[in-house]
Order: C-alpha cells, then structure tokens, then sequence
C-alpha cells in the first residue's frame, strides 16, 4: 500500500508579510523635522518678543509682579484666599501700567530732570518746586497715542501675566482642551499684535520708572 506525503504548496509571492508598523520614509521625516524647526524658531521669536514687549512695561512692576506672584499664589497651588490675593495683583500691577503711560519727564536748563504726569491741561510735575514753561507744558498735554500707549500696555501685561505658569495654574487648575489652545495662542498673537502697533505708533515720553524707546524688535 502505498502512502502518499503530502507537502504544503510554497507561498505565492504576492502573499507576503507586511510589517504593522512602517518605517517613515526619508521624505516624511525631513517634514517632520522643518515642522519641528518652525516650531521651535516660532517659539524662540515668540520669547523674543515677549522680552521686548517687558522692555516697554514699567520696570517696578514687572518686578513687583514677578516677586510676588509665587508667593501670593503659593507657586500655583491656590484656594480662596490666594487665589483673591492673586487676582488683587494682577489688578494693581495692570492698574499700574495704564497710569504710568502718562507719565513724562522734563530737563531744565542745568540739566535736571523732574518727572511728572501729562494732562490735559499741560504737564504736571511731581515737584511743585520746579517752573516749567508754559510752552513745554503744554507740548506734553494728553493726546491720543498716551491712551493707545496706555491699553498696548495692559495688553502687554496680560500676555506676561498669561506665559506665567503660576498664574495659569491658580485660576486654570484642569482647564478643558479649548481653554488650553486658548491659552496657548493667545498670548502669541496678543505679543504679534502689540509688537506691531508699539513699533508703528511709538511714544515719545520718558515716563517714570519705564525703560528707554527703542524702534525695533530685537
């Protein structure tokens, strides 16, 4: 009797193993990378920026604000209580920045500079002291550039205040997905907006505590 082996048929060659996973081919990986380098040179310019945009804030302030809120909102980690601290800081610190936008300064003959606030009327000097020309006051009167100067400010503020992780952690503890892409874009095209109207409608006053002009972004 004869017994019959029976051998399995060789696979097709059309019936070949694919991997599940396939290697990126060199072309989506240079995507990938000048995706990735336009995104880190976007961050790096939005950096830029916002140092530039701290720059034109006044510098008491900023300071202030960047000593005390770690402390006022216990490094991120707020209740009741300090979350309300919190909140009062950033309103002094904004308050602050839209009053010091009217302020300017004036050097006399000796070469003295006394510093003041811009009014309506004319400039008034913190020191009553000093006699300032009727003419040079009323040089330095309020006019429509200090109250857009005075709102880029607040806004320049606000976008330093939102890239504080303190203060996005205090009043954001679990924020939803579109309150974070919120969060995230915001700030950089609030930066972009107020870099672009600062440089095209400078001011020309020397406030108090407020770092000298400059006309470009660095």
């Amino acid at each position: 009797m004869d017994i019959k082996v029976e051998t399995p048929a060789a696979p097709a060659q059309n019936d070949q193993k694919t991997p599940l996973l396939t290697p990126k081919t060199p072309s989506s990986k240079s995507s990938d990378d000048d995706q990735n380098s336009a995104i880190r040179k976007a961050i790096s310019s939005t950096f830029r920026g916002t140092a530039y945009l701290a720059s034109r804030l006044p510098t008491g302030t900023v300071l202030t604000f960047q000593l005390l809120t770690p402390i006022l909102s216990n490094h991120g980690v707020c209740d009741n209580a300090t979350r309300i601290m919190t909140a009062v800081l950033l309103a002094l610190c904004g308050f602050s920045c839209f009053v010091l936008s009217f302020s300017d300064s004036y050097k006399d003959e000796k070469g003295k500079v006394f510093y003041g606030f811009a009014t309506f009327r004319g400039f008034y000097a913190i020191d009553r002291n000093v006699t300032i020309p009727p003419e040079e006051a009323k040089k330095r009167r309020i006019n429509a550039l200090d109250f857009l100067q005075a709102f880029l400010s607040l806004l320049v503020f606000a976008t330093i205040a939102l890239l504080d992780s303190n203060i996005v952690n205090c009043f954001y503890t679990k924020p939803s997905v579109q309150m974070g892409e919120i969060l995230n874009s915001l700030p950089i095209a609030n930066g972009v907006i107020c870099s672009v109207l600062i440089v095209t409608f400078p001011t020309q006053r020397h406030g108090i505590d407020t770092a000298p002009n400059s006309s470009s972004i660095p």
